[in-house]
């Protein structure tokens, strides 16, 4: 597959790491995927580390929204990438989490970058399926998240089915 691809969805490489969100954005935040664990970084969360460890399952997104109506797309995240449209529409990170139990989450801004849904579905999914399996630390692995990045980036599937299983082929390969 193209190893060049770097990025699906609002995950992507940025100065040689893993962030989800626009981390180049002045006054913006962005979640810096670490080999310790998830860190938000911008207004007010600068530093709060979340380790990898304490995620114990349900790593998902939202965009446009912290709890859209319906799924994980409010209507402003879908479309927040479109040309004319002003303002910040970003994203959130939830997980639940274990010592204590309880939900945890953290904004990201988005790229000013149309983001297809193809790529969130994925990105969803991969998050998902890596977090569920108690392997969310691998997301913190900047080399198997770029072949796994670089394995579904280019790829279409049109059924839940078929997004399960390239996303279970992809961290299989990776």
């Amino acid at each position: 597959m193209n190893a060049t691809v770097s990025s699906l969805g609002p995950l992507e490489l940025t100065d040689g790491r893993w962030v989800l969100g626009d981390a180049r954005r002045l006054g913006g935040s962005w979640l810096e995927l670490r080999a310790e664990g998830l860190c938000p970084h911008g207004r007010d969360t600068e530093g709060e580390l979340l380790p990898w460890s304490r995620i114990r399952m349900g790593l998902r997104l939202t965009i446009g929204a912290r709890s859209p109506r319906y799924g994980s797309l409010a209507v402003r995240g879908l479309l927040g990438g479109l040309p004319g449209l002003r303002g910040r529409f970003g994203g959130y990170a939830h997980a639940m989490v274990r010592h204590p139990n309880q939900q945890w989450s953290a904004s990201f801004d988005r790229h000013p970058r149309w983001y297809e849904g193809r790529e969130l579905v994925l990105l969803e999914e991969l998050l998902r399926q890596t977090s569920d399996a108690d392997e969310a630390y691998l997301l913190g692995d900047p080399e198997w998240l770029g072949r796994v990045v670089a394995y579904l980036a280019p790829l279409r599937p049109r059924t839940r089915s078929k997004i399960r299983d390239a996303v279970t082929e992809a961290r299989a390969s990776a």
